[in-house]
């Protein structure tokens, strides 16, 4: 059952698939290494708009995340740094599109103002 809940990501079907039942749908991987990473949805939206629009700097952005989290063992991709959809144990760094972006030199600029009332 926990598997209709949980999106597979092709990015990273080589990867063990770990069950997080605290988690359920957010997809969890882990690398030969045994580091452990987290991809939520909304992530994975924004990693799909980036390769549309950015197509020349997806696979620097894949190396990226790869470098992170075999450095830091424990990550959460999150897509709202204000409410990650994840609830995990002490150790774990959260890293959204724009942090991962800036680090490869890609600056992508937000033009909505989240405080407006005025709403598309």
């Amino acid at each position: 059952m926990y598997n209709n809940y949980v999106q597979e990501y092709t990015e990273w079907k080589d990867r063990k698939k770990l069950i997080d039942l605290r988690n359920k749908l957010v997809p969890c991987y882990q690398n030969d290494d045994g580091s452990i990473f987290y991809v939520e949805p909304l992530f994975y939206t924004f990693l799909q708009a980036l390769n549309r629009l950015h197509h020349d700097y997806y696979s620097k952005f894949l190396t990226k995340m790869d470098e992170i989290v075999k450095k830091e063992r424990k990550v959460a991709f999150i897509g709202d740094d204000e409410d990650p959809l994840v609830h995990l144990d002490h150790g774990y760094i959260y890293l959204t599109v724009p942090d991962i972006a800036a680090l490869i030199g890609l600056i992508l600029d937000d033009k909505s103002n989240r405080d407006s009332d005025w709403k598309d």
